[in-house]
């Protein structure tokens, strides 16, 4: 350990919070990029986002625990979840469209209490425990200390996942019109497009990426059915943060909230959901619309 402190904390120590906050800010990413595509796009607040994450928890760890294969889980969680997002988007949404941002709201919010007791039903209301898979066991050496190396895949993962998403959204076809019905809606489908099969995909795909950050924090966190809960508001946070239906935002505000727990966490626990919107505020007192918000713009 180094003998250099700050704050009466070693400087290596708080090295390596940094890096913890990072991690956890990565789930933070997922999920709140989830919630900006439904937004951005949908201008659909989705409450049950939080519901999503821990269904897509549920759904890997009972398949990890039925096959003992957790990529195989890690790749199931999200599909589930991003089927079962467009199954809700299809009949439960869609019908409420052009009716103000209230309808969707309401719906998401109710929809969030039937899933969480639907697994209450189903797995009980204790959880279930769920550790790192024993590949990613252990902890390395990072120059400043050990690291836990489930922590070190996390941050890898996400990294790769958001990449692969922003080629999607800037690069594809596909995502050329997702970004310019985020923009004018009417003019996409002057172009002979179908919004309303966007609007499936992107629901889809929102609710896949809340169900695969569930699965990615279930080892840090463990699985409760009301795992979902303050996740849902520190997503909210993210989004606001970062700014209303930007990804880049919501990529940066994400890392930003994990860092400031983290660090709250070492020097005040008992402030740490405190801090979340201390930030929060601070941000919108500075920027209104975000650290990268903008009028109509999904990027």
């Amino acid at each position: 350990m180094s003998d250099l402190t700050i704050g009466g904390f070693p400087l290596d120590l708080l090295a390596l919070q940094l890096v913890t906050g990072v991690a956890l800010g990565a789930i933070y990413v997922l999920v709140g990029i989830g919630l900006s595509l439904i937004f951005g796009l949908m201008n659909v607040v989705n409450f049950a986002h939080g519901a999503f994450f821990m269904a897509g928890a549920y759904v890997g760890v009972f398949l990890y625990g039925y096959t003992g294969n957790f990529w195989l889980s890690l790749v199931a969680a999200p599909l589930a979840m991003g089927g079962l997002g467009l199954a809700v988007e299809r009949v439960l949404v869609r019908p409420l469209y052009g009716r103000g941002i209230d309808d969707p709201l309401l719906l998401t919010f109710g929809l969030s209490y039937v899933m969480i007791e639907a697994v209450r039903i189903a797995f009980g209301l204790t959880g279930l425990p769920f550790g790192a898979p024993p590949e990613l066991r252990g902890a390395v050496d990072i120059g400043i200390g050990y690291f836990p190396l489930y922590r070190l895949f996390l941050i890898a993962f996400s990294l790769v996942v958001v990449g692969a998403l922003w080629l999607f959204i800037e690069r594809t076809p596909f995502g050329l019109v997702i970004r310019a019905g985020a923009r004018d809606p009417q003019i996409v489908q002057v172009l002979g497009i179908q919004m309303s099969k966007i609007w499936l995909a992107v629901f889809g795909l929102g609710c896949a990426l809340a169900g695969l950050a569930g699965i990615l924090a279930a080892p840090l966190q463990g699985v409760t059915p009301e795992m979902g809960i303050p996740v849902l508001a520190e997503a909210f946070v993210v989004t606001v943060v970062g700014g209303m239906g930007s990804l880049a935002g919501a990529v940066l505000a994400g890392l930003l909230v994990g860092i400031v727990v983290a660090m709250t966490s070492l020097v005040a626990p008992d402030m740490t959901k405190m801090a979340i919107f201390a930030l929060m505020a601070l941000v919108l007192l500075v920027r209104p619309r975000g650290l990268l918000g903008r009028a109509g713009a999904l990027g």
